[in-house]
């Protein structure tokens, strides 16, 4: 660090000059970004699901790798209307002739269907960002044809799973876009307070912005080569990229600003600010970066595209707050005293006699620390009871799709129990003929939940089975279903050891929420893991690695459980199953954030004098203002996603400004320095032989603990 800060400030103006670069070079991208967007994929890979879409795609080409729905209507005209039938055929036979389009197979008439309403299901060919491509060209060319050839009698929406991900992630986009013409501003007030002055805010705002505009860059420069960014991903790049970003610009600016408090002029101070500030910010950005990557391990495309826009977000605003911030303080000093806030003018603060009430108050908590550790434990475990009544669900926001062309058909087709469509892929035996699918059709028609059961037969490997469902892929009689079918129809009315593999919009989402359930819990321990081995090499303790992953998981499940109880409120009773690891991800990296910010500063203390009580008072006065301000700025932040359109998007900013208001109050301010004040000596414990196998530091003094020494008097100094 120490060499860092000295290159950085000795070559100030070349650093900005270079990420100024960077980011004209980032905007310059950026304008290709809103017609790259994409919905996000949830295939899961390697699943049953994905590997029935490619063998039907490989033996029967025409059915393609995705199925969707052309859905008909006309306020006037019946379906067997004259017009109605010309619209449809020429419909039909347009998409028939696109170079992606297989079969256009005309869905049979039933039961109760409206006699205003048609269907015709579409195979469309090619891996999916191409069918994700070709979509939205197909929907605009089938409603301009059917207007059209109709005079406007007959209209027709493009229905299926990949559509409905487009039209909410379209919605994505703008709520986050009218949410941060709110943010902005309120971040900016709220640093402009907590820092008093105008200009100090904007430096911090600066170095964020930056962080963020060249992550979209580099975002949007990787879609130019995969065929599009995912939507939620740009989401996650600017919520990690504000959150981190002023975390650590607000950790050096205040370093900065101390240095020249004692009088150290601009470049000293921005130097020394580097050097220690430095190896706290990148410790705190290498623990977010390796929260981010146990989502790599999932087999679900979306996760690991999230997982790479956190990585990317993280290591920006790591990168940015160690060269750039320094060369910003050095060059542009004065700007941090530019429109100060009324009450931080000189000579307006007189300070009064006697302890302050913050003095007062971590006096008390340093001399009863098991009373507020308790009190502490006591208030999250109790607001996380309600976790064990939390549901989660995949489904689709009827409120964002409502009034769309889209969430018209989709109805539609709920309303006709035609709602989704599954295809049983059977593989003939070898030496056999074709599979009789004849008993499992014959049960199939008599369950109310399935409409159509149609089998057919490629003529040489492999038989179809279409199975039209009553219930959207999102539901509950969807899932129920899907599990009938796999769990007793398949295996009771199927010759023994026949290969099935099933696929379609149910399976998919069947598959997405099994792969979840089965690999959170792996997700969570790769994170605790790697934050309890980079903690350790860090603090050199036993005790502070796993102190802070268990503080961390309580403050998590006290946040699901808020949200738990707050869910109906916010738009649906039931949680996206995605959403856990999404937010244990953001939640856990933030937190170590924090845990970072406290425990580097109490051990900077404690090496030095031996003196636990002291360390942890030094350690709460110096962190208390950083990480009350950043997660303060966050939280006002993400208030403007309580007001979207988006259930998912209500949900994780709910559930993260909770997480992050009880890490920043009760965690931080209570629970963690309670903790440390109980543990005494014993949080440095760390073995004697593993304590030689860790490499010196040079310069550091052994911890007393560590050592062997003396005790020392532990009394808090206030």
């Amino acid at each position: 660090m120490r060499r860092i800060g000295a290159i950085v400030v000795r070559y100030r103006y070349a650093v900005m000059t270079v990420w100024l670069v960077l980011v004209v070079a980032s905007l310059a991208v950026l304008t290709s970004l809103p017609r790259m967007l994409q919905p996000p994929d949830i295939t899961v890979d390697r699943s049953a699901s994905a590997a029935a879409s490619e063998l039907i795609a490989e033996r029967f080409p025409d059915i393609g790798t995705r199925q969707v729905m052309l859905a008909f209507t006309s306020r006037s005209l019946r379906a067997d209307d004259p017009v109605y039938r010309h619209t449809t055929r020429a419909v039909t036979s347009a998409m028939s002739q696109h170079a992606r389009v297989g079969a256009a197979l005309p869905v049979p008439r039933t039961e109760g269907r409206h006699p205003r309403h048609a269907y015709v299901m579409l195979g469309v060919t090619g891996a999916t960002d191409t069918v994700r491509q070709v979509l939205p060209e197909l929907g605009a060319q089938a409603e301009e044809i059917a207007h059209d050839r109709s005079g406007g009698a007959v209209s027709v929406a493009l229905v299926g799973l990949d559509p409905v991900l487009s039209e909410l992630a379209r919605t994505t986009t703008e709520d986050l876009r009218s949410a941060e013409t709110y943010a902005v501003p309120a971040a900016a007030l709220l640093l402009a307070v907590g820092l008093g002055s105008a200009g100090a805010a904007a430096l911090v705002l600066l170095l964020a912005g930056t962080a963020i505009v060249i992550s979209l860059g580099v975002l949007t420069l990787t879609g130019l080569f995969s065929h599009g960014v995912d939507a939620t991903a740009v989401a996650v790049v600017a919520t990690v990229g504000l959150g981190v970003g002023l975390d650590y610009a607000l950790l050096v600016t205040l370093r900065h600003r101390r240095r020249r408090a004692v009088g150290l002029p601009p470049g000293p101070a921005a130097e020394r600010a580097t050097v220690t500030a430095g190896a706290t910010v990148a410790l705190a950005g290498t623990a977010v970066v390796t929260t981010a990557v146990g989502l790599l391990l999932t087999d679900i495309a979306y996760m690991r595209t999230l997982a790479l826009a956190a990585v990317l977000a993280a290591s920006t605003a790591t990168l940015a707050a160690l060269t750039l911030m320094p060369a910003l303080l050095a060059s542009c000093d004065r700007v941090l005293e530019w429109g100060p806030m009324p009450w931080a003018r000189p000579g307006r603060r007189r300070p009064k006699p006697g302890p302050t009430a913050w003095e007062r108050w971590t006096g008390h908590l340093l001399r009863y620390p098991g009373r507020y550790a308790t009190a502490a434990v006591l208030l999250l475990l109790l607001a996380a009871t309600p976790v064990l009544g939390l549901r989660t669900v995949l489904h689709f926001d009827r409120a964002v799709l409502s009034g769309t062309t889209l969430g018209d058909g989709l109805a539609r087709m709920e309303d006709d129990r035609i709602a989704s469509l599954t295809l049983v892929a059977l593989p003939h035996p070898k030496g056999a003929g074709p599979v009789d699918t004849q008993p499992l059709i014959t049960e199939l028609r008599e369950d109310p939940r399935v409409s159509i059961a149609i089998a057919l037969d490629n003529g040489r490997d492999l038989t179809l089975l279409l199975i039209g469902e009553s219930q959207a892929p999102d539901t509950a009689a969807a899932a129920a279903l899907q599990r009938h079918l796999r769990e007793d129809l398949v295996p009771r009315l199927l010759p023994a050891g026949q290969s099935v593999r099933i696929a379609g919009p149910a399976a998919t989402v069947h598959d997405l929420t099994s792969e979840v359930d089965d690999q959170v819990g792996l997700v969570l321990v790769v994170i605790c893991c790697g934050t309890f081995v980079l903690t350790f090499l860090a603090f050199r303790s036993i005790v502070v690695p796993l102190k802070a992953i268990a503080m961390n998981l309580l403050c998590i499940a006290a946040a699901f459980g808020m949200l738990a109880l707050a869910a109906p409120v916010l738009g649906y009773p039931a949680v996206n199953p995605l959403l856990p690891l999404i937010v244990l991800t953001l939640v856990f990296g933030l937190s170590m954030d924090y845990e970072v910010f406290l425990v580097h500063r109490i051990a900077e203390h404690y090496r030095i004098h031996g003196d636990n009580a002291a360390a942890v008072l030094h350690g709460l006065r110096r962190t208390a203002l950083p990480i009350s301000l950043a997660a303060g700025v966050l939280v006002v932040s993400l208030t403007g996603l309580l007001g979207t359109h988006r259930q998912d998007l209500r949900q994780i900013g709910f559930v993260v400004m909770t997480a992050v208001v009880l890490d920043a109050t009760v965690v931080r301010m209570v629970l963690a320095p309670a903790l440390m004040r109980l543990m005494g000596r014993a949080n440095w414990w760390l073995p004697g032989r593993l304590g030689r196998l860790l490499p010196a530091r040079n310069g550091e003094v052994r911890l007393p603990a560590q050592a062997g020494a003396a005790p020392v008097a532990d009394r808090p100094r206030v």
